[in-house]
């Protein structure tokens, strides 16, 4: 018998759940431009004589472009007829939106354009915000697929990276295009569009069980926890010391070479795949030389030469069953109709909308907010990168943790929906404070709340209302999203900030400016915790008796 492992180079790179993984992380690592607005806001409200509402009234067009994101779960779960599945195909549509988005506003602003009307500007705005919901629905609906039962770490993942990425993007710009604010416009419209155009097509469905996925995954994990300790070390002492050229490049190299790291994990899981393989085919040949035969329940249940295994139990009846049912239970897999008629989907949009939409007004206003305090340009700039921190943090903290905890004790995971929003409550009152070093201690509370909830949320989604319409009915929730944000951003915060605005320049400066926005919010976020535990009193015993055991199932059939 032949034992030798010698896959097509190019099988392996397009038919394997570990590549898909990395191209998707790389793409995630370019898909947070939305983050960065604090960066050219200045530039547009300058450019374009935006007095603060106009300029919040642009961030909420990015705010709906990055939130609503029905079309790319639609596109998704349709273009399966396409070749090589859907993820490649909402891809390009992500690409060609950013870069025509960003593209049309470098152009107005450089002046090649006329200055546009505030909705003309507006729709560029969209444009190039909503792509961020196609490439974010390719990466993380495909990797829900890939890893079914690790849901909660692996959308952490790609929710950290994409978190990481406003970091990643502003490095860019102080290596490269130091105070050049238009310049770090057209760098949106290309290096985004640019990076997924040639990693679309690793991006792919594999949804195969290993017995050691958890193991990887953690390697995944490690490396975005290092990237991000890596950013923050930069981000502060950029903010201490001023870099030379050769510095920053430098530093900017080092940060290519931790991208590039997760690869050592695809070649490690590739040696362990042909390790396993040669010994399967060993014993098979022993056992047949012997004149044993296996029977078919462990046929089933060993791994065949691909690595791959395929899981019995009672998830063909709990599909037969539902079949059988006109409407689904919580748990299997509902459409979009079907979920917007269940309580706990308005609870989730409910609780989405507080938390990401006061995320959304402080991050929208942290230019603003940060001149009112006093912070200098550069203390300015430190904050939003920070932020991009806090926000990874969230985002895959709360992934990891909470499959911890639902593994390890069987905790629900909208428990965590309501602790991240109670952390978001705690840090708008420090903000609206006012002390010295509020904006840095309670914009840690508030990201970190902001970027729970994008991980979160997906994750409660999938095991709810079921993996196959994912995209669909998460980015329906998210459509919640800029509707807050926009009462919060603009009939809020930048009302009260005009209000007490003085000058021909419409500024203001000192504690007041943003005081009595930031408690509105604390109240806002607060009431969402507490709709948050209404949804854990009545989710918990869903996880108990559906969730776990599902979990159990799949770890018993892999021993």
């Amino acid at each position: 018998m032949d034992l030798d492992y010698n896959p097509n180079f190019r099988t392996v790179l397009k038919k394997n759940k570990w590549v898909s993984t990395v191209g998707s992380i790389w793409i995630q690592c370019t898909s947070g431009s939305a983050y960065t607005f604090a960066i050219y806001s200045q530039l547009l409200k300058t450019t374009q004589h935006y007095d603060q509402s106009t300029l919040d009234t642009i961030s909420v067009f990015k705010d709906v472009g990055a939130n609503v994101g029905v079309l790319s779960g639609l596109l998704y779960s349709s273009a399966g007829s396409f070749s090589g599945g859907g993820p490649w195909v909402v891809l390009v549509v992500g690409a060609v939106l950013v870069f025509v988005g960003y593209f049309f506003m470098w152009m107005s602003v450089v002046g090649i354009l006329p200055r546009p009307p505030v909705l003309l500007m507006g729709f560029y705005m969209l444009l190039a915000a909503n792509a961020t919901t196609f490439f974010n629905t390719a990466d993380v609906v495909t990797a829900v697929h890939n890893f079914p039962f690790y849901s909660g770490t692996v959308v952490g993942i790609m929710k950290g990276f994409l978190g990481l990425s406003g970091a990643m993007l502003i490095q860019v710009y102080h290596t490269f295009l130091n105070k050049q604010p238009a310049a770090y416009i057209l760098m949106l419209a290309l290096l985004p569009s640019v990076n997924a155009l040639l990693l679309m097509w690793f991006v792919r469905i594999n949804p195969t069980n290993v017995i050691d996925e958890k193991k990887y995954l953690n390697f995944f994990s490690l490396a975005a926890v290092i990237l991000a300790v890596y950013l923050m070390a930069v981000i502060i002492i950029e903010n201490i010391l001023t870099f030379l050229l050769s510095v920053r490049i430098s530093t900017f190299v080092l940060l290519i070479l931790l991208l590039v790291s997760p690869l050592r994990i695809v070649i490690k899981a590739e040696k362990e795949k042909a390790r396993r393989i040669i010994r399967s085919l060993l014993e098979e040949n022993q056992l047949m030389y012997d004149g044993n035969q296996l029977d078919s329940n462990a046929v089933q249940t060993r791994q065949d030469p691909e690595g791959h295994y395929e899981i019995p139990g009672d998830a063909g009846e709990e599909m037969n069953a539902s079949n059988e049912r006109a409407i689904p239970e919580r748990g299997e897999n509902l459409n979009l109709l079907q979920s917007i008629c269940t309580v706990d989907f308005w609870l989730l949009c409910f609780t989405s909308a507080c938390g990401m939409g006061s995320g959304l007004a402080t991050v929208n206003n942290f230019s603003q907010i940060a001149e009112s305090f006093g912070y200098s340009t550069i203390a300015t700039s430190t904050l939003t990168s920070l932020w991009s921190i806090w926000n990874f943090s969230g985002r895959f903290g709360s992934g990891y943790v909470s499959d911890y905890f639902l593994h390890a004790k069987g905790w629900p995971r909208p428990l965590f929906v309501t602790i991240t929003l109670a952390a978001m409550t705690i840090g708008h009152v420090v903000i609206a404070s006012g002390l010295p070093g509020a904006l840095y201690a309670g914009s840690v509370l508030v990201g970190i709340g902001y970027g729970s909830q994008w991980s979160l949320m997906p994750t409660i989604v999938s095991e709810i209302f079921g993996p196959a319409h994912l995209g669909a009915i998460f980015n329906t929730i998210t459509i919640a999203n800029p509707v807050a944000s926009y009462i919060l951003s603009v009939r809020v915060v930048a009302y009260i900030y005009d209000r007490e605005a003085t000058g021909t320049s419409n500024t203001c400066f000192g504690t007041h400016c943003f005081m009595l926005s930031f408690l509105i919010m604390a109240s806002t976020t607060l009431l969402a915790s507490l709709v948050g535990l209404i949804l854990f009193f009545r989710t918990r015993n869903f996880y108990k008796q559906v969730i776990l055991r599902r979990l159990h199932t799949r770890i018993r059939n892999l021993e």
